[in-house]
C-alpha cells in the first residue's frame, strides 16, 4: 500500500512541478520519496538495480530529446526529467543498501 502511494504521488508531484511552480524545492521532494520507496521495497535482482541505475542516467537524456516536440515536448522532458529525479532516489537507496549488506557480510568473515 505505501510503495503504491508513493508511486502515484511522486508521479502527481512530477506532472504538477511541469506546469506549475507551486510545489516548493520538488526535487528535493521527489528524491525523498524515492529514497523512502528504495528502503521500504529493497530491489534483490542485480539485474533489476542495475537497470534501475541505467534508468536514472538515461532518462533525462532521452527526455531532453522531446523538446523537438511543438507546444508539449518540454512539458514532457519536465515530467520525465521529474520521474527521473525520482527513480534517482531509489536507486540510491538500493545501492547504500547493497553496500551496507556486501559490508556487514564481509564483516562476518571475521
Amino acid at each position: 500500500m505505501l510503495q503504491k502511494v508513493l508511486t502515484w504521488g511522486s508521479l502527481a508531484i512530477a506532472v504538477i512541478a511541469a506546469f506549475t511552480d507551486a510545489i516548493p524545492m520538488v526535487p528535493l521532494i521527489l528524491v525523498v520519496l524515492g529514497l523512502i520507496g528504495g528502503f521500504m521495497n529493497p530491489l534483490e535482482d542485480v539485474g533489476t538495480r542495475v537497470a534501475y541505475y541505467v534508468l536514472a542516467v538515461a532518462l533525462p537524456t532521452i527526455a531532453n530529446s522531446l523538446d523537438a516536440i511543438p507546444g508539449i515536448g518540454g512539458y514532457l522532458n519536465s515530467i520525465l526529467d521529474n520521474v527521473a529525479i525520482t527513480i534517482a532516489g531509489i536507486a540510491l537507496a538500493n545501492f547504500l543498501l547493497a553496500l551496507y549488506n556486501n559490508a556487514m557480510a564481509a564483516g562476518s568473515d571475521d
